[in-house]
């Protein structure tokens, strides 16, 4: 009985360290890519405003893209730049990134939207 018990311990230990194991040989690779992601929107964080307001003028004219998508596209650069900011303060962590696309030049036609960070799968 006693040896039972100690083989249920070793194989329970087992079965628990190996999943961390996995996960923690992909740790390095979650934080470089979270960090690599903040630095690029830190510094594409300013390509906001024409991408902002080429897709404004798209849908509502040349005009309001002008006027209106200028400033929605200053409130998103900050967005952008400020999220970058905190990937790289928080790169330890490894979450998604808070912007949608991830990176500015994923998907230049989609208007940039805001996310809560999730744990990376």
């Amino acid at each position: 009985m006693h040896q039972t018990f100690r083989l249920f311990l070793l194989v329970a230990a087992l079965c628990w360290l190996f999943p961390m194991n996995a996960q923690a040989g992909e740790y390095p690779t979650k934080v470089g890519e979270k960090l690599g992601n903040g630095v690029a929107n830190v510094v594409t964080g300013v390509a906001e405003i024409p991408k902002t307001m080429m897709i404004t003028g798209h849908q509502q004219g040349a005009a309001y893209g002008m006027t209106a998508g200028f400033f929605t596209g200053l409130v998103h650069m900050i967005g952008r730049t400020l999220s970058g900011a905190v990937d790289i303060a928080t790169f330890f962590v490894p979450t998604t990134p808070m912007v949608d696309p991830a990176y500015i030049w994923d998907d230049f036609d989609k208007e940039t939207r805001y996310a809560a960070p999730r744990m990376r799968k």
